[in-house]
């Protein structure tokens, strides 16, 4: 899928990836659709690639080749990688710092949709929010790839109580499935106060140690209200299209903290603790205790219409893609 001019993918030829020094090549068995995608495409997302480019940024499949100065991995080996940009395609080339073995207990698709929201998670949780067993987590969008993942990361890590902000009774079904102990629709009135009442009631007065928020908006201050003292609030994105405003005096009265979480930064800067948070996500998995929900595997061709599922957020789990083209 090539992006010619911003704004739509469309499946033609693209030249043979060779690895580089340092890259190995890999034959692609699924590709992970993620929401950032669609803003890569559509020229809004943070980083502009040059035009024409390979969108995507979560892949999985066999190592093909490899370049000088790889040790580690060899033909054959199962892996996934995370890129800027480049993994809707049947064959890519990635640095093989960016490749991560799947497990084999972890058939291509699973370890394809514990890709981008999980990693995003688990930084938010373990990196940002510093986690520590017992505490509280509430989980903004709870519904979505980040949010499902944050609520089964946070119950994995033991936290003692993760209340779910999400709309619709649909997806607070969602939310409970994937292990939320409490739900909280934003359709509620006066959210403002409702969350920090729901927050209070499932932590015993307590608040939320953590509050991962990806949405925005006007839940973003409802949820620094329900903020224990010392509670931390993680930006991790704008889905709700509206960025907050955050008012210093909640940071001051309670001695919270607002931070954010620009992923991307750590899987550049620090490859070795983005292979050590993908390993800690594969194991849980092979445990049983990360199950990511699969709407749907859809041919490569098709996926401007997987994209436009999660933008009109008709997505039920994660959105694959299969590149053989069948």
């Amino acid at each position: 899928m090539v992006v010619r001019a911003f704004g739509a993918a469309r499946l033609e030829d693209w030249p043979e990836p060779r690895p580089g020094s340092g890259e190995v090549a890999i034959d692609v068995a699924a590709i992970e659709i993620n929401y950032p995608d669609l803003l890569v495409i559509e020229g809004r997302y943070q980083f502009k690639p040059a035009l024409p480019f390979v969108p995507g940024k979560s892949a999985v499949g066999r190592v093909s080749a490899r370049g000088a100065q790889v040790t580690g991995l060899a033909p054959g080996d199962r892996v996934a990688v995370q890129l800027e940009h480049g993994a809707y395609t049947q064959r890519l080339c990635a640095p093989a710092a960016n490749c991560f073995p799947i497990p084999d207990a972890l058939c291509f698709e699973t370890a394809a949709a514990l890709g981008l929201p999980y990693q995003t998670a688990w930084f938010a949780l373990r990196e940002r929010a510093g986690f520590a067993p017992g505490e509280s987590v509430l989980v903004l969008g709870a519904a979505g790839g980040v949010g499902l993942a944050t609520v089964q990361l946070a119950k994995a890590f033991g936290a003692s109580a993760v209340i779910a902000v999400t709309r619709g009774p649909e997806k607070a079904a969602r939310a409970r499935a994937a292990g939320a102990d409490r739900v909280v629709e934003t359709t509620r009135p006066d959210l403002r106060d409702a969350l920090r009442e729901e927050v209070g009631a499932a932590t015993g007065g307590h608040g939320a140690d953590i509050a991962v928020d990806p949405i925005g908006g006007a839940a973003t201050e409802a949820a620094l209200r329900a903020l224990a003292w010392r509670g931390r609030l993680v930006v991790v994105g704008f889905a709700g299209g509206e960025i907050p405003t955050i008012r210093a005096n909640y940071l001051l009265v309670k001695n919270i903290a607002a931070t954010g979480l620009q992923w991307s930064d750590y899987r550049d800067r620090t490859p070795e603790l983005t292979a050590r948070a993908q390993a800690e996500i594969f194991d849980l998995a092979v445990e049983g205790r990360l199950k990511p929900p699969i709407d749907a595997v859809l041919p490569l061709g098709e996926a401007m219409a997987g994209l436009e599922r999660i933008r009109e957020d008709r997505a039920n789990g994660r959105i694959l893609l299969r590149p053989t083209g069948d």
